[in-house]
Protein backbone atom coordinates (compact mmCIF):
# COMPACT_ATOMS: atom_id res chain seq x y z
CA UNK A 1 0.00 0.00 0.00
CA UNK A 2 1.18 3.30 -0.70
CA UNK A 3 0.20 6.17 1.32
CA UNK A 4 -0.40 10.01 -0.41
CA UNK A 5 -1.10 13.24 1.19
CA UNK A 6 -3.19 14.76 -1.33
CA UNK A 7 -6.91 15.01 -0.94
CA UNK A 8 -8.66 11.95 -2.84
CA UNK A 9 -10.32 12.97 -5.68
CA UNK A 10 -11.35 10.93 -9.31
CA UNK A 11 -8.56 12.99 -11.16
CA UNK A 12 -6.03 10.86 -9.48
CA UNK A 13 -7.25 8.31 -11.84
CA UNK A 14 -6.61 10.53 -14.99
CA UNK A 15 -3.82 9.39 -17.32
CA UNK A 16 -1.80 10.78 -20.21
CA UNK A 17 -3.47 8.51 -22.19
CA UNK A 18 -1.05 9.14 -25.26
CA UNK A 19 2.03 8.72 -22.66
CA UNK A 20 0.54 5.50 -21.96
CA UNK A 21 -0.41 4.34 -24.91
CA UNK A 22 3.40 4.98 -26.28
CA UNK A 23 4.52 3.24 -23.09
CA UNK A 24 2.55 0.34 -23.23
CA UNK A 25 2.90 -0.32 -27.50
CA UNK A 26 7.01 0.03 -26.78
CA UNK A 27 6.68 -2.95 -23.92
CA UNK A 28 4.59 -5.11 -25.95
CA UNK A 29 7.24 -4.68 -28.80
CA UNK A 30 10.16 -5.20 -26.85
CA UNK A 31 8.47 -8.12 -24.82
CA UNK A 32 6.85 -9.93 -27.47
CA UNK A 33 9.44 -9.08 -30.63
CA UNK A 34 12.19 -9.10 -28.34
CA UNK A 35 12.38 -11.12 -25.47
CA UNK A 36 9.55 -14.21 -26.96
CA UNK A 37 10.76 -14.01 -30.10
CA UNK A 38 7.33 -14.21 -31.84
CA UNK A 39 5.86 -12.26 -34.52
CA UNK A 40 2.51 -11.19 -33.47
CA UNK A 41 -0.35 -10.98 -31.27
CA UNK A 42 -3.45 -13.26 -31.15
CA UNK A 43 -6.40 -12.24 -28.42
CA UNK A 44 -10.17 -12.96 -28.15
CA UNK A 45 -12.56 -10.42 -29.57
CA UNK A 46 -15.63 -10.95 -27.32
CA UNK A 47 -16.99 -7.03 -28.25
CA UNK A 48 -16.18 -5.96 -24.39
CA UNK A 49 -13.91 -3.26 -23.93
CA UNK A 50 -11.03 -4.89 -22.17
CA UNK A 51 -10.41 -6.69 -25.54
CA UNK A 52 -11.07 -3.74 -27.91
CA UNK A 53 -8.52 -1.85 -26.61
CA UNK A 54 -6.42 -4.28 -26.27
CA UNK A 55 -6.62 -5.23 -30.16
CA UNK A 56 -6.48 -0.89 -30.50
CA UNK A 57 -2.83 -1.46 -28.63
CA UNK A 58 -1.10 -4.53 -30.61
CA UNK A 59 -2.41 -2.91 -33.84
CA UNK A 60 -0.88 0.36 -33.03
CA UNK A 61 1.97 -1.71 -31.68
CA UNK A 62 2.42 -4.60 -34.04
CA UNK A 63 0.48 -3.04 -37.13
CA UNK A 64 -2.83 -4.49 -38.41
CA UNK A 65 -0.79 -7.49 -40.46
CA UNK A 66 0.05 -9.17 -37.40
CA UNK A 67 -2.53 -9.22 -35.14
CA UNK A 68 -4.83 -12.08 -35.29
CA UNK A 69 -8.00 -11.79 -34.10
CA UNK A 70 -11.08 -14.43 -32.96
CA UNK A 71 -14.26 -14.73 -32.34
CA UNK A 72 -15.52 -17.59 -30.14
CA UNK A 73 -19.32 -17.77 -29.47
CA UNK A 74 -21.38 -20.28 -28.09
CA UNK A 75 -24.82 -21.39 -27.60
CA UNK A 76 -25.48 -18.98 -24.20
CA UNK A 77 -23.14 -16.41 -26.12
CA UNK A 78 -24.92 -12.44 -26.58
CA UNK A 79 -26.06 -11.71 -29.93
CA UNK A 80 -24.27 -8.99 -29.98
CA UNK A 81 -20.59 -9.74 -29.05
CA UNK A 82 -20.58 -11.73 -32.67
CA UNK A 83 -21.61 -8.66 -34.19
CA UNK A 84 -19.01 -6.35 -32.26
CA UNK A 85 -16.24 -8.56 -32.54
CA UNK A 86 -16.63 -8.54 -36.09
CA UNK A 87 -17.10 -4.51 -36.29
CA UNK A 88 -13.90 -4.23 -34.40
CA UNK A 89 -11.88 -6.34 -36.65
CA UNK A 90 -12.98 -4.97 -39.34
CA UNK A 91 -12.42 -0.85 -38.11
CA UNK A 92 -9.20 -2.15 -37.18
CA UNK A 93 -7.70 -3.95 -40.09
CA UNK A 94 -6.93 -6.99 -38.63
CA UNK A 95 -7.33 -10.29 -39.43
CA UNK A 96 -9.92 -12.22 -38.00
CA UNK A 97 -12.35 -15.63 -37.67
CA UNK A 98 -15.03 -17.06 -35.80
CA UNK A 99 -14.04 -20.83 -34.12
CA UNK A 100 -18.09 -21.70 -32.43
CA UNK A 101 -16.68 -23.88 -29.34
CA UNK A 102 -20.38 -25.02 -28.81
CA UNK A 103 -19.37 -28.48 -30.16
CA UNK A 104 -16.55 -28.57 -27.73
CA UNK A 105 -18.19 -27.34 -24.90
CA UNK A 106 -21.61 -30.59 -25.36
CA UNK A 107 -18.44 -32.73 -25.77
CA UNK A 108 -17.25 -31.84 -22.53
CA UNK A 109 -20.47 -32.12 -20.67
CA UNK A 110 -20.29 -27.77 -20.08
CA UNK A 111 -23.92 -27.39 -20.14
CA UNK A 112 -25.41 -30.95 -18.91
CA UNK A 113 -23.38 -31.06 -15.98
CA UNK A 114 -24.61 -27.46 -15.13
CA UNK A 115 -28.06 -27.63 -16.04
CA UNK A 116 -28.07 -31.36 -13.43
CA UNK A 117 -26.47 -28.33 -11.00
CA UNK A 118 -29.34 -26.46 -11.30
CA UNK A 119 -31.90 -28.68 -11.22
CA UNK A 120 -30.32 -29.80 -8.22
CA UNK A 121 -32.22 -26.69 -6.42
CA UNK A 122 -35.21 -25.71 -9.20
CA UNK A 123 -36.33 -28.83 -10.23
CA UNK A 124 -38.38 -28.00 -12.96
CA UNK A 125 -35.08 -26.46 -15.03
CA UNK A 126 -34.72 -27.24 -18.66
CA UNK A 127 -32.44 -26.82 -20.85
CA UNK A 128 -34.46 -25.16 -23.64
CA UNK A 129 -34.50 -22.32 -20.27
CA UNK A 130 -32.12 -19.34 -19.33
CA UNK A 131 -29.61 -18.78 -16.42
CA UNK A 132 -27.53 -16.74 -14.41
CA UNK A 133 -25.68 -16.35 -11.06
CA UNK A 134 -26.38 -13.19 -9.40
CA UNK A 135 -25.12 -11.80 -5.89
CA UNK A 136 -26.54 -9.64 -4.30
CA UNK A 137 -25.44 -5.49 -4.29
CA UNK A 138 -23.12 -4.77 -1.23
CA UNK A 139 -24.19 -1.48 -1.45
CA UNK A 140 -28.15 -1.71 -0.80
CA UNK A 141 -26.97 -3.70 2.26
CA UNK A 142 -26.08 -7.24 1.94
CA UNK A 143 -23.60 -8.58 4.21
CA UNK A 144 -23.31 -12.00 3.12
CA UNK A 145 -22.36 -12.75 -0.78
CA UNK A 146 -24.20 -15.64 -1.16
CA UNK A 147 -24.98 -16.61 -5.00
CA UNK A 148 -28.34 -17.38 -6.28
CA UNK A 149 -29.33 -18.65 -9.54
CA UNK A 150 -32.35 -16.77 -11.66
CA UNK A 151 -34.07 -18.91 -14.50
CA UNK A 152 -36.28 -18.05 -17.08
CA UNK A 153 -38.71 -20.78 -18.74
CA UNK A 154 -39.44 -20.21 -22.62
CA UNK A 155 -42.62 -18.43 -21.66
CA UNK A 156 -41.27 -15.97 -19.91
CA UNK A 157 -41.23 -16.70 -16.29
CA UNK A 158 -38.66 -16.41 -13.58
CA UNK A 159 -37.23 -18.37 -10.86
CA UNK A 160 -34.82 -17.69 -8.17
CA UNK A 161 -33.18 -19.79 -5.74
CA UNK A 162 -30.89 -19.45 -3.05
CA UNK A 163 -27.39 -22.21 -4.36
CA UNK A 164 -26.20 -24.79 -2.16
CA UNK A 165 -22.59 -24.85 -1.83
CA UNK A 166 -22.08 -27.83 -3.96
CA UNK A 167 -24.60 -26.60 -6.79
CA UNK A 168 -22.41 -23.36 -6.94
CA UNK A 169 -19.27 -24.59 -7.14
CA UNK A 170 -20.43 -27.46 -9.71
CA UNK A 171 -22.11 -24.65 -12.06
CA UNK A 172 -19.04 -22.33 -11.85
CA UNK A 173 -16.82 -25.33 -12.60
CA UNK A 174 -19.10 -26.21 -15.60
CA UNK A 175 -18.87 -22.57 -16.89
CA UNK A 176 -15.23 -22.19 -16.59
CA UNK A 177 -15.20 -24.87 -19.51
CA UNK A 178 -15.81 -21.83 -21.94
CA UNK A 179 -12.93 -19.74 -20.93
CA UNK A 180 -10.90 -22.95 -20.81
CA UNK A 181 -11.89 -23.74 -24.63
CA UNK A 182 -11.72 -20.41 -25.72
CA UNK A 183 -7.77 -20.27 -24.53
CA UNK A 184 -7.28 -23.55 -26.31
CA UNK A 185 -8.11 -21.65 -29.22
CA UNK A 186 -6.08 -18.92 -29.00
CA UNK A 187 -3.22 -21.03 -28.27
CA UNK A 188 -3.63 -23.36 -31.76
CA UNK A 189 -3.32 -19.88 -33.51
CA UNK A 190 -0.90 -18.42 -31.85
CA UNK A 191 1.14 -21.61 -32.26
CA UNK A 192 0.44 -22.08 -35.80
CA UNK A 193 1.39 -18.71 -36.22
CA UNK A 194 4.31 -18.36 -33.95
CA UNK A 195 2.20 -15.53 -32.32
CA UNK A 196 1.90 -14.41 -28.15
CA UNK A 197 -1.34 -14.19 -26.53
CA UNK A 198 -2.81 -11.52 -24.88
CA UNK A 199 -4.61 -11.90 -21.88
CA UNK A 200 -6.75 -8.68 -21.40
CA UNK A 201 -7.92 -8.32 -17.40
CA UNK A 202 -7.88 -5.05 -16.40
CA UNK A 203 -6.91 -4.14 -12.76
CA UNK A 204 -10.10 -4.64 -11.17
CA UNK A 205 -10.45 -8.43 -12.85
CA UNK A 206 -6.75 -8.99 -11.91
CA UNK A 207 -6.58 -7.68 -8.35
CA UNK A 208 -9.86 -9.54 -7.56
CA UNK A 209 -9.17 -13.00 -9.25
CA UNK A 210 -12.51 -11.99 -11.99
CA UNK A 211 -10.93 -14.89 -14.17
CA UNK A 212 -10.55 -19.02 -14.57
CA UNK A 213 -7.34 -20.05 -13.94
CA UNK A 214 -5.97 -21.63 -17.23
CA UNK A 215 -9.03 -20.05 -19.01
CA UNK A 216 -8.81 -16.47 -19.59
CA UNK A 217 -5.64 -16.22 -16.93
CA UNK A 218 -3.61 -17.82 -18.92
CA UNK A 219 -1.56 -15.35 -21.38
CA UNK A 220 1.88 -14.53 -22.64
CA UNK A 221 1.02 -10.75 -22.27
CA UNK A 222 -1.56 -8.87 -20.14
CA UNK A 223 -1.23 -5.55 -21.12
CA UNK A 224 -4.06 -3.58 -19.28
CA UNK A 225 -3.47 -5.44 -15.92
CA UNK A 226 -1.95 -2.13 -13.97
CA UNK A 227 -5.27 -0.05 -15.21
CA UNK A 228 -8.35 0.67 -13.18
CA UNK A 229 -11.57 0.01 -15.70
CA UNK A 230 -12.05 3.97 -15.87
CA UNK A 231 -8.42 4.08 -17.35
CA UNK A 232 -9.16 1.23 -20.05
CA UNK A 233 -12.14 3.33 -20.82
CA UNK A 234 -9.78 6.51 -21.05
CA UNK A 235 -7.64 4.96 -23.46
CA UNK A 236 -10.06 3.64 -25.58
CA UNK A 237 -11.90 7.28 -26.24
CA UNK A 238 -7.65 8.64 -26.99
CA UNK A 239 -7.67 5.27 -29.35
CA UNK A 240 -10.93 6.09 -31.25
CA UNK A 241 -12.70 2.28 -30.23
CA UNK A 242 -16.32 2.49 -31.73
CA UNK A 243 -19.07 4.35 -29.65
CA UNK A 244 -20.82 1.27 -29.97
CA UNK A 245 -18.51 -0.70 -28.05
CA UNK A 246 -17.83 1.95 -25.38
CA UNK A 247 -21.05 2.80 -24.44
CA UNK A 248 -21.90 -1.07 -23.86
CA UNK A 249 -21.93 -1.98 -20.36
CA UNK A 250 -19.75 -4.78 -18.73
CA UNK A 251 -20.72 -7.94 -19.47
CA UNK A 252 -19.78 -11.48 -17.91
CA UNK A 253 -21.34 -12.66 -21.89
CA UNK A 254 -20.78 -16.26 -20.03
CA UNK A 255 -24.69 -17.24 -19.01
CA UNK A 256 -27.79 -17.06 -21.27
CA UNK A 257 -29.56 -14.72 -19.45
CA UNK A 258 -27.92 -10.86 -19.53
CA UNK A 259 -25.61 -10.48 -17.13
CA UNK A 260 -23.42 -7.46 -15.46
CA UNK A 261 -20.15 -8.56 -14.15
CA UNK A 262 -21.77 -6.28 -10.97
CA UNK A 263 -24.19 -8.73 -10.21
CA UNK A 264 -21.84 -11.85 -10.89
CA UNK A 265 -18.62 -11.32 -8.98
CA UNK A 266 -18.10 -7.25 -7.92
CA UNK A 267 -21.43 -6.19 -6.37
CA UNK A 268 -20.25 -2.72 -6.99
CA UNK A 269 -20.66 -0.54 -9.76
CA UNK A 270 -17.20 -0.14 -11.41
CA UNK A 271 -17.02 3.60 -11.59
CA UNK A 272 -17.48 3.28 -7.37
CA UNK A 273 -15.03 0.07 -7.40
CA UNK A 274 -12.26 1.92 -9.04
CA UNK A 275 -11.97 4.73 -6.35
CA UNK A 276 -12.79 2.10 -3.80
CA UNK A 277 -9.61 -0.02 -4.87
CA UNK A 278 -7.26 3.33 -5.95
CA UNK A 279 -8.40 4.61 -2.35
CA UNK A 280 -7.71 1.51 -0.24
CA UNK A 281 -4.01 1.01 -2.43
CA UNK A 282 -2.87 4.16 -1.70
CA UNK A 283 -4.04 4.54 1.90
CA UNK A 284 -7.06 6.97 1.99
CA UNK A 285 -9.21 7.06 4.73
CA UNK A 286 -12.82 5.56 3.66
CA UNK A 287 -14.34 9.13 4.68
CA UNK A 288 -12.22 11.18 1.83
CA UNK A 289 -13.55 8.43 -0.67
CA UNK A 290 -16.89 8.57 0.49
CA UNK A 291 -17.19 12.03 0.11
CA UNK A 292 -16.13 12.01 -3.55
CA UNK A 293 -18.01 9.54 -5.01
CA UNK A 294 -21.31 9.34 -2.85
CA UNK A 295 -21.59 6.56 -0.58
CA UNK A 296 -21.79 6.26 3.01
CA UNK A 297 -18.70 6.38 4.97
CA UNK A 298 -19.23 2.48 5.82
CA UNK A 299 -20.50 1.24 2.70
CA UNK A 300 -16.88 2.42 1.61
CA UNK A 301 -15.70 0.55 4.97
CA UNK A 302 -17.49 -2.43 3.70
CA UNK A 303 -16.04 -2.38 0.14
CA UNK A 304 -12.37 -2.07 1.47
CA UNK A 305 -12.89 -5.50 3.33
CA UNK A 306 -14.65 -6.94 0.26
CA UNK A 307 -11.54 -5.72 -2.09
CA UNK A 308 -9.59 -7.37 0.70
CA UNK A 309 -11.29 -10.48 0.91
CA UNK A 310 -11.53 -10.98 -2.38
CA UNK A 311 -7.60 -10.73 -2.38
CA UNK A 312 -7.60 -13.62 0.17
CA UNK A 313 -9.65 -15.73 -1.44
CA UNK A 314 -8.63 -16.10 -4.81
CA UNK A 315 -4.60 -15.82 -4.29
CA UNK A 316 -4.89 -19.49 -5.39
CA UNK A 317 -5.77 -18.42 -8.86
CA UNK A 318 -2.77 -15.85 -9.02
CA UNK A 319 -0.30 -18.78 -8.04
CA UNK A 320 2.39 -20.38 -10.48
CA UNK A 321 2.71 -24.13 -10.38
CA UNK A 322 4.68 -24.65 -7.30
CA UNK A 323 7.97 -26.94 -7.03
CA UNK A 324 9.55 -28.55 -4.01
CA UNK A 325 12.87 -27.43 -5.01
CA UNK A 326 14.61 -25.05 -7.73
CA UNK A 327 14.89 -27.05 -11.24
CA UNK A 328 15.99 -24.53 -13.78
CA UNK A 329 19.80 -22.65 -12.97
Amino acid sequence: MTTVTQTFSRNLLKLDAAAEVARICDWMRETVAVDFKRKGLVLGLSGGIDSTVCAALAVKAFGPNRVFGIMMPERDSEADSLALGELLAESLGLESTIENITPMLDGAGCYQRRDAAIQSVIPEYQPDWKNKLVLPPLLAGARFSLSSIVVQSPNGERKQARLTLDAYQTIVAATNFKQRCRKMMEYYHADRLRYAVIGTPNRLEYDQGFFVKQGDGAADIKPIAHLYKTQVYQLADYLGVPEVIRMRPPTTDTYSLPQSQEEFFFSVPYDKLDCCLFGLNHGFDAAEVAVEIGLGVEQVKFVYNDIVSKRKATDYLHRSPELIENVLP
